[in-house]
């Protein structure tokens, strides 16, 4: 069988379906000369994985944090023709989305299938492709879940860039599986092999308690239990009096304290709060419940806004992320603000927090509308945007 290395470089036919890495696609996320679908690391983890998955079926492969495709279409291609499905667990939804997009884009439509992490995921599956997550918390919750639903006899290939490993992730690996070896590295990245599954568990959120606040956090939501500094910053400036006639939203909600605070503090209120990140949506729902707000406060896994109506919003709350996976990248906020321009309704506010270096300003006057600046700090700015 060859290598995915191989299949990328002859742009050969495995299992019937001519595919190359290189042909991959970022979209619908960010996407920029310097910003890539397939990396080194992903090729090192197909072609460390390919001895364990020739001729094995599809259906005995879970591949979990692919970011746009590459391990789950790549394992897919490579295994025998009508042998089910390759199952996949994505964090990010525009992952889930150029996931299908490149599957359409390659002939490998109906191949591959999303699922939440979950036993559903893992159940019976042999060989596990994990893209590493940055965070180790992240990481504990992800084999935990192997280690508690996979095969007995699954293994693990686990591989990320040198630059965001940590000995720590052999240590998180070590919780849960009986062996664990480690390949040499190539191109700057480096795969851990993890064998003998034990003491699994289902992932659980984390929880703490500010000033009466309780924060919960699945492994990977940004800023974790604690409220990051720009959030704070915003809490302490949002006004007393919202807009009325029409909907209160918590854009790019993460672990949900925005949404959960206005609720507290506005008991009448129902709160909208979205996110892209299946772990924040997930962490956001615990949040309010263990603040007694769930009843007001809807939470959904959205691209932006994209599932809400012209025009339906009164409120929007922003703390705009600037990270597309491991990469700093300037597109991800003036999305976020165009989508935000697309729901208000004329007069309606868009409250923003963001790092002063940034400038923002520009953008959101030229996006929303009428733009000024509420309170500044050493670090943060927060402004008012008002839809023209």
């Amino acid at each position: 069988m060859l290598s995915a290395a191989s299949v990328r470089e002859a742009g050969s036919s495995v299992g019937g379906v001519d595919f190359s890495l290189d042909a991959l696609r970022r979209w619908p996320d960010v996407e920029a000369p310097d910003l890539v679908a397939a990396d080194a690391a992903d090729r090192l983890i197909l072609d460390e994985s390919a001895a364990a998955r020739a001729d094995a079926p599809r259906e005995r492969i879970a591949v979990i944090g692919d970011a746009y495709g590459a391990l789950a279409l790549g394992a897919a291609a490579a295994a025998p023709a009508a042998s089910g499905i390759v199952r996949v667990h994505q964090d990010a939804l525009t992952g889930e989305q150029a996931l299908a997009a490149n599957a359409e884009r390659v002939g490998l439509t109906g191949s591959v299938a999303s699922l939440p992490l979950s036993p559903g995921l893992l159940e019976g599956s042999r060989i596990v492709l994990l893209r590493l997550p940055k965070s180790l918390d992240a990481l504990r919750d992800i084999a935990g879940a192997v280690a508690a639903h996979a095969h007995p006899e699954v293994v693990v290939y686990a591989g990320g860039r040198l630059k965001h490993m940590s000995l720590g992730m052999n240590d998180v690996l070590g919780e849960f599986f009986a062996t664990l070896d480690v390949t040499h590295a190539r191109q700057k990245s480096r795969v851990l092999i993890a064998r003998g599954p034990r003491d699994g568990r289902d992932p659980e959120p984390r929880r703490q308690t500010h000033d009466g606040l309780v924060v919960c956090a699945y492994g990977g939501v940004f800023a974790g239990t604690s409220i990051d500094i720009g959030t704070r910053f915003l809490l302490e400036h949002l006004p007393d009096a919202l807009p009325a006639g029409g909907t209160v939203i918590d854009l790019a909600c993460g672990t949900g304290v925005v949404a959960a605070w206005l609720a507290r503090r506005h008991p009448d209120l129902t709160v909208l709060a979205t996110d892209q990140s299946a772990a924040a949506v997930a962490s956001a729902r615990a949040t309010a419940a263990a603040n007694g707000v769930a009843d007001r406060v809807q939470v959904r896994r959205d691209d932006a806004l994209s599932a809400q109506p012209e025009r339906s919003a009164a409120f929007i709350a922003l703390n705009p992320p600037f990270h597309s996976g491991t990469a700093v990248h300037s597109g991800l906020a003036p999305h976020l603000f165009t989508d935000a321009a697309r729901v208000l309704r004329p007069g309606g506010e868009l409250w923003t927090v963001w790092n002063s270096a940034l400038r923002y300003r520009a953008e959101l006057e030229s996006i929303v509308g009428p733009t000024r600046q509420v309170a500044r700090n050493t670090k943060f700015t927060v402004t008012v945007s008002v839809r023209r």
